[in-house]
This record gives structure tokens, sequence and C-alpha cells, in this order.
């Protein structure tokens, strides 16, 4: 080794020190290597760098390299430790081992119970007889307020006659609230069809479809409906109001998009809760509104590039709260342009508009098809109990999964479905097209006698403050459905919703009582997403002929005057 300034020898350690150093330096400084190693001779003696090189020769770095080499041999691939080696060799049976074993400790030792800390002790009994007078248990539902107070509905005994000639409150009347508008629900073929399916079935299915329920009738019956409807396949429920509320669940989820008109009834707005889709609302039957909103939609995706979605608006064919038609091929032609399915519920349309009786659609001029998704219920024209889907074969075959009513309700007894089967056999012959007919022109007659009864108007009536564009088309004239008002001025003068109702219901009891009709005082839900107007509810239907249109416009402008007289003289 040589010597130092103080005559000691310089250490290999001191020396590799110096390297490092020196190593850093270039490492911070990036000078180019032929001046470190100038450097380098510059700062220490030949003897230094000798060390060095002796150092790294040295037998234990040797040593050490022969060892890395050899632990690479064993892990890399191929060496008997690396996994594939272990698992060619069968090391899973090691591994399965190991956690068998586990399993097997885990199920065999006691249960664990968290132990209470020293700090908490147990109450007193003292101390529970205290806690137990304090506690005041809430009630199950909220107290009823006198806002929230219904009166007691009419009590039907029973029919006397036809199925229109009802026994209310021991009194006859004439049922208008009645929403079977082909009179079947008392037809002879149709009673004797089910008669004959109670012998042969029984009175229940007990059992959904996918277990047990599904009879062969319940077959045909869909079947006949996409045949008459011009659709693909048709899918039944056991339900009316479970029908749309399980489909636009089974086609909307969290991520999607439905577009709904504001004056839906209260089902749609049920099935767009269960979806927990996100949802957009338009004005009542306003398609500039609706262009707009759409317009709002797609700025919204494209400002925040949003994914992909489905998108649906929801619509009723005659909407059961105002007894509006929507405005279908304007409906149809945005929904193209915009790229969104359309949802149509024909509940209060079929069987009675359309050439064929097939609904609003038919009536608007739209083709089977155009319409991914229509729904209708079988409670109203068919006179029977349950709803019904039609569409493509992807549509009904998507709800027999996914349709929450279809799958976890009972399937509809067998003799309704035979029922409605044989009310669609009488909808689709002769017989049936001239009742719709008759029905349409009912309903056109009714609603122009009744304009300017004092005190009321109607959705379309010169003394309506409705702006919906179906008001004034001409389809809306032939809705079976009639939702009589009070004008906006006695309704101002009423002064609460509750006053509305009172004058309505006095309305409604009196052409009970003195004229011998039933009628009915709509009852919203406080959920509803928009309250409409309170109304008299009538429907239209073959047991109101021609001949008795006049009597029954003398009947409520009689009962208008005697119970809104005062208060349209005093307004």
């Amino acid at each position: 080794m040589a010597k130092g300034s103080g005559g000691a020898r310089a250490s290999p350690g001191l020396a590799l020190a110096a390297v490092a150093a020196l190593a850093a330096v270039l490492l911070v400084s990036r000078a180019p290597q032929p001046e470190v190693l100038q450097q380098l001779k510059d700062s220490f003696m030949q003897e230094d760098l000798a060390a060095v090189r002796e150092f790294l020769r040295h037998p234990t770095l040797a040593k050490a390299r022969a060892g890395a080499v050899e632990f690479w041999e064993i892990i890399g691939p191929g060496g008997r430790l690396h996994p594939g080696w272990f698992l060619e060799h069968k090391g899973h049976i090691v591994i399965e081992g190991l956690l068998m074993v586990i399993i097997v400790v885990m199920l065999l030792q006691s249960r664990f119970y968290p132990r209470t800390t020293e700090d908490e002790d147990a109450l007193t009994d003292k101390e529970i007889d205290a806690l137990c007078q304090e506690w005041e248990p809430q009630p199950l539902v909220p107290d009823i307020s006198e806002e929230d107070y219904r009166p007691e509905p009419p009590l039907v005994q029973s029919r006397e006659g036809s199925c229109y000639e009802v026994l209310v409150n021991g009194q006859p009347a004439l049922n208008l609230a009645c929403a079977d508008f082909l009179g079947l629900g008392n037809d002879a073929d149709v009673q004797r069809r089910a008669r004959e399916t109670v012998e042969r079935y029984g009175v229940g299915s007990c059992g959904p479809r996918g277990f047990y329920g599904t009879f062969d009738v319940h077959l045909e019956l869909e079947k006949a409906l996409a045949q008459f409807m011009g659709q693909e396949e048709a899918i039944i429920y056991s339900y009316d109001i479970s029908t749309i509320a399980s489909v636009i669940p089974a086609f909307a989820s969290r991520q999607d998009i439905l577009v709904l008109d504001e004056g839906v009834s209260y089902p749609i707005q049920q099935g767009a809760k269960l979806s927990r889709a996100r949802v957009h609302w338009f004005k009542h039957n306003d398609m500039a509104s609706l262009e707009a909103l759409l317009q709002q939609i797609e700025e919204d995706e494209r400002r925040e590039r949003a994914p992909l979605c489905r998108k649906m608006i929801v619509v009723e064919g005659v909407y059961a709260n105002s007894g509006d038609v929507a405005p279908l091929q304007q409906l149809y032609s945005l929904k193209e342009a915009y790229r969104y399915r359309l949802c149509v519920e024909e509940s209060h349309a079929f069987g009675v508009m359309g050439e064929r009786g097939r609904g609003a659609c038919e009536a608007a001029g739209l083709e089977p098809g155009q319409v991914e998704v229509v729904v209708a219920s079988m409670g109203t024209s068919l006179a029977s109990v349950g709803g019904f889907c039609v569409g493509h074969h992807e549509v009904c075959d998507h709800q027999r999964l996914c349709g929450q009513g279809y799958c976890f309700s009972a399937s509809l007894p067998p003799y309704l479905a035979t029922a409605a089967a044989e009310a669609l056999a009488i909808l689709e012959g002769s017989r049936g097209q001239q009742l719709a007919a008759q029905v349409r022109r009912t309903a056109a007659a009714l609603r122009q006698q009744l304009d300017g009864t004092p005190g009321l108007t109607f959705p379309g009536g010169s003394s309506s403050s409705s702006s919906s564009s179906s008001s004034k088309d001409s389809s809306s004239v032939e809705s079976p459905v009639l939702h009589l008002q009070l004008t906006p001025a006695l309704a101002a003068a009423a002064g609460s919703r509750k006053a509305a109702d009172m004058l309505l219901q006095g309305v409604a009891d009196r052409l009970l009582t003195k004229h011998g009709l039933l009628l009915a005082v709509p009852r919203y839900s406080a959920l509803d997403h928009v309250l409409l107007p309170p109304s008299l509810k009538l429907y239209v239907h073959a047991g109101l002929s021609a001949d008795k249109v006049p009597k029954v416009v003398a009947a409520i402008r009689e009962a208008a005057k005697h119970v809104l007289g005062p208060l349209v003289k005093g307004n």
C-alpha cells in the first residue's frame, strides 16, 4: 500500500469511498468520462488504484457472484423453485392440502363472541324501567289530516240487466264510472267461455309463469293479441297496474334516460322510479317543450362526453288523468330524429280508437312496429283482468326474465285468459267494430253538447285553460275518457283543492241520488309528480247510446247548476 501524507497507509475502504464520491460528482455534474478519469489519476496514486482492483477481485465477491448465479438457476425459468416447475411436479396438491387444513380449522373452531369492555357495566333494573317509561312508539302511518280525508266510495251491490245498470247504495243507476267500453263483461259468449274454463282448470293458476303457472290458454291469448296488434309477440301480466310498472324497469336502469310527459298516470311514474333511471319531464302534450328537452339532453351528453345509454320516451295514448290524446305522429318524428325508443300506454285507447281498435297509435296513422313498446290493460275493452305488452321477439323475451310483475306474480287465472280471448275475438269481428265506432261517436257528441256547461269545462272545451296541442286534434274528441273540471274562475273562487273536490263530489252525489248516474271524482296520490286539477271523471261506453246522451247532458247541467250555481252567480 502507498503511504499517505501522515505516513499511514490508505485502506481499501477509504479508496472505495473516494471512488463512490467521485461517481456521485459524475452523476451530479454529468462531466465526460475522460475528465473524471483524469481527476482520478491526479487525486490518487497508482498504488491506491491497484488496491481497488485487488479488492474487486476478492474471493468473497467472487463467491457472492457465483451464489447469485446459482440462486437464479434455482428460482428462474426451469429452476426447482420456479412456480412453473412447482406446479408441474404436483405442487398444487400441497397448496390444496393447506387450504383444506385451513377450512377444517375454521369449521372446528368455536364461534367468536366479542367481549364487553370492563368499563361497560350492565344497566340496572331501575334504569331499564326508566328507559321503557320514556320510550314512545312512532305510529306506523302518519295522522290523517282533514285535507287528506276522503269520503266513502259508493257501494255497488249488484248488476241489474246489462253490465252498466247497477244497484248503488240501494238505488239503481247507470254506471258511467265503468271502463268496460264495449260492454263485453256481461256478454253471454264471454261468460260461457269463462265457466267452461273454470270447470276444466279451476279458478286460479297458483304459481308464476316460470314455475308451473303457464297454461295453454295463456299462450293462446298471447298469440291472439300479437296477431290482433300486428306485432311479432305478446306477453301478458296478471294485473294491469303492474304491467307498465314492470315493463319500464325491464328496459331502463340507473345509467339510462327516461323522458316522461308530466300528465302520465301513477303506474308509469312508479315504473320510472323503480327503474332508478335519470327521469326528465316535459310539459303535457307540448312538443316544443319535448324538443327543447331532447336538445338539452343531447348538448349535456356531448359536453360531458357521456357514454352511450338506452333512451326512451314514455307517454299514454289516451291520458287517464285528463282524457287527452297524445300527438303520436309528432312524438314518432322526434324520437326518430333524436334516436329514442317510444313506449305508449294504450289502456284507455285499446279497443276503441283506430280503424281496427288497436289504439291511439293506429288512430295516429302509425304502423305496427314503429312504436317499440306498446302496453295496455285487459280490464277495459276486453272486460277481464291483467295487462299485456306487444313488440318484437326480443322485447317480450327480455321481460320473461326481467319483468318483475311477470316473474314474481301468480299467472293470470285461466278463466280470465279465455274470457279475454273471447272478448278479443268479438272485437275483431263486425260487432266489435260497430261497438267501437259507436263509442267514438258518442264521445264526440257528448263533448259537443257538454261544452259551455256553467261552472264546468273539460280539456279542449271552449272554457278550458288547457294549452295542450292535443286539445285541438280531431282525435281528442273521440277519447272515451272525459274529465269535467271547474272553470278557472270558479276554481279560483273555491280557494283550495279540498273545496274544489267537495264541490265536484256534491255534483256527483246529486247525479247519483237525483238522476241515477254514477260518476267518479278521481283521487290522486300525494306522490304524483304533477297533481292535475280536481275533476269529475266520466267513461264513455257502449251502454251510453245516442238516445241517452241528451238525458245525461241535461242531468249534468242540472246538477252543476244546483251545486255550482250560487258560486257562478257570485263570481
